[in-house]
């Protein structure tokens, strides 16, 4: 499996980005995805990811602001972020982990990552 991310930028706090994640040689329904981010100085984090009924569940620092979605036929995986805050600057991953393979809010759990595309948040 090979990820790759892309749609990263520089916004002001309030402003949202919807960053996008290409899979290859994936198949859906073998591997769940999740999106991560990792600030400067800081461990990686759980931002949201599919889990094993195929529903979503997310971090509760981005609940409501967020929305975790998949195009199955492009192989695709997105990320829409709204009312972006300064503190929410990092590097954005994606990252996939076999169905069943362990909790989708560990990152241990996952197999492959992105090489991730970086959101800076201004205020």
């Amino acid at each position: 499996v090979q990820l790759s991310e892309s749609g990263g930028g520089s916004v002001q706090a309030g402003g949202s980005l919807r960053l996008s994640c290409v899979a290859s040689r994936y198949t859906y329904n073998t591997y769940y995805l999740g999106w991560f981010r990792q600030a400067s100085g800081k461990d990686r984090e759980w931002v949201a990811a599919f889990v094993n009924d195929g529903s979503t569940t997310y971090a509760d620092s981005v609940e409501g602001r967020f929305t975790i979605s998949r195009d199955n036929a492009d192989n695709t995986l997105y990320l829409q972020m709204n009312w972006l805050k300064p503190e929410e600057t990092a590097l954005c991953y994606c990252a996939a982990r076999l169905k069943y393979g362990g909790p989708p809010l560990a990152a241990g759990a996952y197999l492959y990552w992105g090489k991730g595309t970086q959101v800076t948040v201004s205020s």
